[in-house]
């Protein structure tokens, strides 16, 4: 009667015999390798938070009449609709800030199709006091990645003429291809300033508000119909916009006399930088503090961060010699590109020195053959899980290779059990190679696949955590279940071969004896220690006790916060940022001396590598001021210092370490110049 067979013994057979496994194991890698250089990089995981701001001016409106008619109002309605977590609003003079946050994982397209509709099909309600509105939505790609900072030692290139180069440099980043939006920070814009003199406006029977009309009404451009002539129709344009500071000069404002008066006769008109409202500098260690204007370049959605800011940087070196003008210098002061492209790469290589670890383990215990069958199961068992990875649309980030890394302990466990089952039949020598490996195998098949699925089945929970952290861990539950299924598919099919192919020739050597397990060192310590607990019930009880006792005081210590318990450790970045309150109605001036402070403190400190003052105006903005809304904040009693530290490699103390060491101080040099601020890390997770 022939012996029936398992459908786990025929699909092993099937990969031992032919040379599907041969197949397998090209097709595999080679797909690995391509989705590990296809798969966008970024450092964070991508989050899908539907956000918008809708900006509201009230013209002429006190902070707490906004906030009464607009704002409260505003708020009420838009939390009406469905999918919405928080709205919350800013009122300040003349205009309101409401915020919608949608849900995490909504759809960002409706959410946002909703909030227009809700806004649209109340328009009849808006106040009167109401001048207009405009809804920006705000989504994670909206950050940049690139900060490029111009600044000179020349005193000829002001924060106005760093500006105009800057919009020039933004003209020329936006055209780099996967760039999302640019945007210039700082500096004076070019604007023509209209200075009115009394004295010559009434010597000339004019008032101020005559001369504005004037130039509203001069300043127009449209179209005043059509008419026919020699069979064609011609179209009729009435004005023109003015095209500059010569054209306003000369622009008719009033009539006296019979004569016009022109806008020169009764005001001076200056072509040149706007009025100074906001501070943007650029501080050294060396004590050399520059004006600066900085351009920030963030991608589009799903690109690879680290091509987008080699392409920006590229782009930079080569309009450094066509547009920069010599003293004009450029640095970059952030780029998280390149912090991506690290965070991967460090992982990647702890990933590496761990596979190295443990190959190298079963190297001093099995054999250099054993070795091989492993060192080749775990990349290909990889490289099926990035290719899975890619196709689902994750990106190569931090959490996805602490996931990779976390499952490599776990991936490793599959071939181990089949390749040191098989060494042991091949050693017993009780059945021929190719009938020993299917013996082996089929052996230990069932406690692999349950051990398995009970680690998948653990990491499942994942993908029901919500939030923030839901997306965010998304890639961990999705990839280490994915790693051991992989691993699992890959001890159906690649490690038998492997075993068979690379054992088969140390099976049956004449000068070795046939292995019996009561030979084996483990097996007879074993022997000798077991008996005695299970023949000593007092014995069993008390290692039983002894093991409780541990159990509950390893919960003890995590319920006593002896030992902290965090969803995310502590991430060393370069960098930290400095959030700078003055009291409202503080001058500009007053709090750019209070930033410059805290900048002179900050260059003693060895670890800092440069820094940028902010002052009356925002930073560019990262993921955590995305979600705080820092890129709001405006206003002459506002600054910020940005921090870049040197490389971690290059300092001893973690960032979070170092920001402690200096809060106290920084606290106390604010508290002397009656200031509020708050020293922010970059958290290590979304900011929730």
């Amino acid at each position: 009667m022939e012996e029936k067979t398992s459908l786990t013994q025929r699909v092993v057979e099937v990969f031992l015999k032919g040379n599907l496994s041969v197949l397998f194991l090209l097709i595999s890698l080679l797909a690995g390798v391509v989705a590990l250089m296809v798969t966008a990089r970024e450092e964070e995981p991508q989050i899908v938070v539907p956000m918008a701001d809708v900006i509201v001016s009230v013209p002429g409106a006190s902070a707490e009449e906004v906030e009464r008619h607009v704002a409260s109002r505003l708020e009420k309605m838009l939390f009406q609709m469905d999918g919405v977590e928080y709205v919350y609003s800013m009122s300040r003079p003349e205009q309101a800030t409401v915020t919608v946050r949608f849900y995490v994982g909504e759809n960002r397209e409706n959410s946002l199709v909703k909030l227009y509709n809700k806004i649209n099909s109340n328009t009849d309600q808006v106040p009167a006091s109401v001048a207009g509105w405009v809804v920006k939505p705000v989504e994670i790609d909206d950050v940049p990645i690139v900060n490029v900072s111009l600044f000179s030692e020349r005193e000829q290139y002001d924060d106005a003429a760093l500006r105009r180069l800057a919009e020039e440099i933004e003209i020329q980043l936006q055209a780099v291809s996967n760039t999302g939006k640019v945007a210039v920070i700082g500096g004076r814009p070019r604007m023509a300033r209209v200075e009115l003199d009394a004295a010559r406006l009434s010597a000339h029977l004019l008032s101020a508000l005559e001369v504005a009309r004037a130039i509203q009404a001069s300043n127009t451009q449209g179209t005043a119909g059509t008419f026919n002539a020699a069979n064609r129709e011609m179209q009729v344009d009435v004005g023109n916009f003015l095209e500059g500071a010569d054209a306003l000069r000369h622009l008719v404002v009033g009539v006296q006399g019979g004569k016009p008066v022109r806008l020169s006769d009764v005001a001076d008109v200056i072509d040149g930088p706007a009025e100074v409202q906001s501070y943007t500098r650029m501080a050294f260690k060396d004590g050399s503090l520059f004006p600066a204007v900085h351009v920030a370049v963030a991608k589009k959605k799903g690109v690879n961060a680290v091509w987008v800011a080699n392409a920006v940087e590229q782009r930079m070196e080569e309009l450094k010699k066509s547009l920069l003008p010599n003293g004009v210098n450029y640095r970059i002061t952030r780029n998280y590109g390149e912090t991506a492209n690290h965070k991967v790469n460090e992982l990647v290589e702890g990933l590496t020195i761990a596979l190295i670890v443990i190959i190298g383990l079963i190297l001093l215990t099995m054999g250099w053959r054993e070795a091989l069958i492993i060192a080749a199961a775990v990349p290909v068992t990889f490289a099926l899980t990035l290719l899975v990875n890619y196709l689902a649309g994750y990106t190569i980030n931090r959490v996805t290779l602490f996931a990779l890394t976390l499952a490599l302990g776990l991936v490793v466990d599959d071939p181990i059990v089949d390749v040191e089952n098989i060494y042991r039949h091949f050693k017993m020598r009780k059945e021929p190679p190719l009938k020993a490996v299917l013996t082996a195998v089929n052996e230990v098949r069932p406690p692999v696949i349950l051990a398995t699925f009970a680690v998948i089945i653990s990491f499942l929970p994942m993908f029901f955590i919500t939030g923030m952290m839901g997306p965010y861990m998304r890639p961990m539950a999705l990839n280490v279940p994915l790693a051991m299924f992989m691993s699992l598919l890959v001890a159906f099919t690649l490690t038998p071969w492997m075993s068979y192919h690379v054992l088969k020739g140390e099976y049956g050597k004449a000068e070795e004896a046939p292995w019996t397990m009561e030979q084996s060192a483990t097996y007879r310590f074993y022997k000798r220690v077991l008996p005695v607990f299970f023949h000593s019930r007092r014995l069993s009880w008390t290692l039983l006790s002894i093991t409780m006792v541990l159990f509950v005081f390893a919960g003890w210590l995590a319920l006593s916060r002896n030992v902290p318990l965090k969803m995310l450790p502590f991430d060393n970045k370069n960098e930290f940022q400095i959030i700078v309150d003055m009291p409202e109605g503080t001058t500009l001036e007053s709090t750019d001396s209070t930033t410059l402070a805290l900048v002179e403190y900050l260059r003693t400190v060895p670890e800092v590598k440069d820094m940028q003052t902010y002052v009356g105006l925002a930073s560019a903005m990262d993921f955590n001021g995305m979600v705080r809304h820092y890129y709001l904040r405006q206003g002459s009693n506002v600054g910020e210092v940005r921090v870049n530290l040197v490389d971690k490699k290059d300092r001893q103390q973690q960032s979070h370490a170092l920001t402690l060491r200096l809060r106290n101080d920084l606290i106390g040099i604010a508290k002397e110049r009656n200031a509020n601020i708050k020293v922010v890390e970059m958290p290590p997770g979304p900011p929730v």
